[in-house]
């Protein structure tokens, strides 16, 4: 199979499966993927990160391959691995504030100001490593203003 009909599959498996799944209250395989996405988010914008600060040598292709890893998590679709009931009111190991599903216009506002400053800075790095630290301030600032509005703080 094609790998453009394999992925358009997959894809249609996912919003076929989406309401279902959250019908289903056990949410292992949704948190563990919402998890997943947010594992792959750091550890792109650790070695940007680290680039930007100079503690990492710059490498454009390194860094063109991290920015284009952002922009794909962001342009995930986000039904399937948020389901309602998948707060850290309602279970363990999740930090999801309720608010997320309070307020899902503000939630998927904030996810979608992420997807913008990942493509900033996936034009940024084409541009060469003095763009790179404000770029990567702006992907910051994204996941800041959504952790401050929709996740429980550390404690």
């Amino acid at each position: 199979m094609p790998i453009a009909r394999l992925i358009a599959a997959g894809s249609v498996a996912v919003l076929v499966s989406g309401p279902a799944l959250a019908q289903d209250q056990d949410f292992e395989n949704q948190l563990k993927a919402r998890q997943g996405q947010f594992r792959i988010m750091a550890l792109n914008l650790g070695v940007l990160g680290g680039m930007a600060r100079g503690n990492m040598e710059y490498d454009a292709d390194l860094a063109q391959q991290a920015a284009q890893n952002l922009v794909a998590v962001a342009s995930l679709h986000q039904t399937a691995v948020w389901p309602e009931g998948s707060d850290s009111m309602s279970m363990e190991g999740t930090r999801a504030e309720p608010t997320i599903w309070d307020d899902p216009d503000d939630f998927t506002a904030k996810w979608a100001a992420f997807g913008q400053a990942a493509a900033g800075l996936q034009d940024a790095v084409a541009t060469g490593p003095e763009a790179l630290g404000p770029a990567v301030g702006q992907v910051g600032n994204a996941c800041k203003d959504c952790h401050e509005a929709h996740r429980t703080p550390d404690e």
